[in-house]
């Protein structure tokens, strides 16, 4: 296969497992039906490179997407952030699962809709853990690849496993641990393991990956496919999610929870690991170079933006360390771009977001008598922004451009205004219509997500900001020309700091959800979210606006939270089946 570019949208006309398979049933799709019906035995699909790399292909469609796309069902074709305070849906239709599942509270264990974050059995997960295994077990039989080509291909399907598996912990905590292709004729015993357990599985895979000769970073030909760099950033982030405080703790997160959601007890060597873990990525960078931040080819605010923008748009590059694929057309995204006015970005988020300098947004900032304009100035017949290049590139703000070149319809007397929070998402929308020519991806891990992921690690680990934990903020940051933060930061402030800037880096990347998650942030989960009323002073190309600060809908957490939504509810039907599957805490 010349490039994983166009591999993923390849018919996978080879792949079928010689012995049906529709006998054994787990989960909606897994192991359910024959995924093609070409009738080619296990001995065809290796008997060339050519027919083995399409089922290592078929193992990388499974993968993780964070935007919905044709068939994905996820949240209703919503997107994560939608049930974070960063963003709130508009589209109240019975298909839309944060208004019908989670604003309401109406997900339960008997009621678990493909409109859920996440259906256990029933995603791609599976499809990557299958097929990599197949690949794994069967690729010494092709008589046309060199030792060394298999051992890098048997690498890149143990790190597919590895981030599959790792979706699934991040949203059920342990899981049935299968480590090998499944026989038809096997048993139906799949035990839940241990989070431990699963966290050690993870790590386990990844270091076999990391150890062979799983390249660093591909070519431009093998853009997509798994590397070392990936696996090391992964590995890290498997143990910051280990040692974050809701899993690592004395105190169990939820009354009920278990030894397959949590450790149980707190261990500081956790963070040490994961610490360990984030040095030696670093280390392996200075070692191996071919990774940095993107910068500003000027030192303009539009040439920081556009950096930023390339950092996470644009395919290969220094910053993207796992890239997954759906598809190579700009189309791939069309629906999550044709739904863009029912999903609005936050007053919450959109506040979070300091001046151009780096100086912070007011908290009690005067929205209905403001001193200074808190997006654009009106100069020279040009709307000047005033704030972090990274804001307008995740939300669309009154005055500037989005999606075909136009004003943004989030000012009430814009004629394609729509209710809603007042903002709309910019981020993989753009501007124009021409910023969307290139192929297109799924910014899985960047590389200024790791960079603050260490930084908060190292903040655990000595208790308070080193000159390291420093240096990785701050060079996130100094990209968009903001400020260095003040060297004076506790432990705390530390913390506070580093995921507001998770928040404003990656922001629409799903990383919020699960950060807040992670960390135990039940406040952020029952806060009141605002949005923004403005008024432009034209209809059609408007230099200032006036604005009124609102409430929106309270979301049934607001009065009812329980730390049962940190994990998503297993479906009845799926215990039922009594393979090995267990119940999470409170659903």
């Amino acid at each position: 296969m010349n490039s994983i570019i166009k591999g993923l949208g390849i018919a996978f006309s080879y792949i079928l497992i010689a012995s049906s398979c529709s006998e054994i049933s787990f989960g909606d799709n897994f192991l359910g039906n024959q995924p093609e019906s070409s009738g080619a035995t296990t001995e065809e699909m290796f008997s060339t490179k050519i027919n083995a790399e399409k089922v290592l292909t078929k193992a990388y469609t499974g993968v993780p997407y964070g935007l919905p796309t044709g068939g994905d069902f996820k949240l209703g074709g919503n997107i994560l952030e939608s049930i974070t305070d960063l963003c709130q849906s508009f589209r109240d239709n019975i298909s839309d699962g944060p208004m019908k599942l989670y604003y309401n509270g109406a997900l339960s264990a008997n009621n678990v809709p493909k409109s859920a974050a996440y259906l256990y059995a029933g995603k791609s997960d599976w499809t990557t853990i299958r097929y990599a295994w197949l690949f794994i077990e069967n690729v010494a039989k092709v008589p046309d690849m060199t030792d060394d080509e298999k051992n890098e291909r048997i690498a890149e399907a143990k790190t597919l496993i590895a981030l599959s598996y790792f979706e699934m912990m991040r949203y059920i905590g342990g899981v049935p641990w299968l480590d090998h292709a499944i026989d038809v004729n096997e048993k139906m015993e799949f035990p839940r393991i241990t989070f431990e357990q699963t966290v050690k599985n993870i790590v386990g895979l990844l270091d076999e990956a990391i150890n062979s000769n799983l390249k660093w970073k591909q070519d431009d030909q093998n853009d997509g496919r798994m590397t070392k760099a990936g696996a090391m950033a992964l590995k890290f982030k498997v143990l910051q999610w280990a040692a974050s405080p809701t899993f690592n703790s004395n105190t169990k997160w939820n009354s009920k929870a278990d030894e397959y959601t949590c450790y149980g007890n707190y261990s500081d060597q956790r963070w040490k690991d994961a610490a360990a873990a984030g040095e030696a990525f670093f280390n392996e960078i200075k070692k191996q170079h071919g990774y940095e931040l993107i910068q500003p080819t000027e030192d303009t605010h539009r040439a920081r933006r556009l950096a930023y923008r390339k950092a996470y748009y644009n395919r290969g590059g220094t910053e993207i360390l796992i890239s997954t694929r759906k598809g190579y057309d700009v189309g791939t995204h069309s629906d999550y771009i044709n739904q863009r006015y029912y999903t609005g970005p936050t007053l919450n988020y959109v506040d979070m977001f300091p001046w151009e300098d780096g100086s912070d947004f007011p908290e009690d900032f005067d929205w209905a008598n403001p001193s200074k304009q808190p997006f654009f100035t009106y100069t020279n017949e040009e709307m000047v922004p005033t704030r972090d290049p990274r804001l307008y590139e995740n939300v669309a703000c009154p005055g500037d451009k989005y999606c075909t070149g136009t004003t943004a319809p989030v000012y009430i007397n814009h004629e394609d205004y729509k209710d809603g929070s007042g903002f709309l998402i910019m981020k993989y929308i753009l501007q124009e219509n021409n910023d969307r020519n290139s192929p297109v991806q799924w910014a899985h891990t960047r590389l200024s997500e790791i960079m603050l992921g260490y930084a908060e690690v190292l903040n655990e680990v000595n208790g308070r900001p080193n000159d390291e934990a420093y240096k990785m903020v701050n060079d996130v940051r100094a990209r968009v020309g903001l400020s260095a933060l003040p060297k004076t930061m506790n432990h705390d402030q530390f913390l506070e700091a580093v995921l507001k800037e998770r928040a404003l880096e990656l922001g629409f990347e799903e990383v919020r959800w699960f950060d807040l998650v992670r960390r135990d942030r039940q406040n952020d989960f029952k806060k009141t979210l605002y949005g923004l009323r403005s008024r432009g002073n034209d209809l059609h190309n408007p230099t200032a606006f006036t604005f009124e600060k609102v409430v929106l809908g309270d979301r049934y957490w607001k009065t009812n939270w329980d730390t049962k939504w940190y994990l998503a509810p297993i479906p009845q039907n799926e215990i039922n089946k009594k393979y090995g599957m267990t119940q999470n805490p409170g659903w």
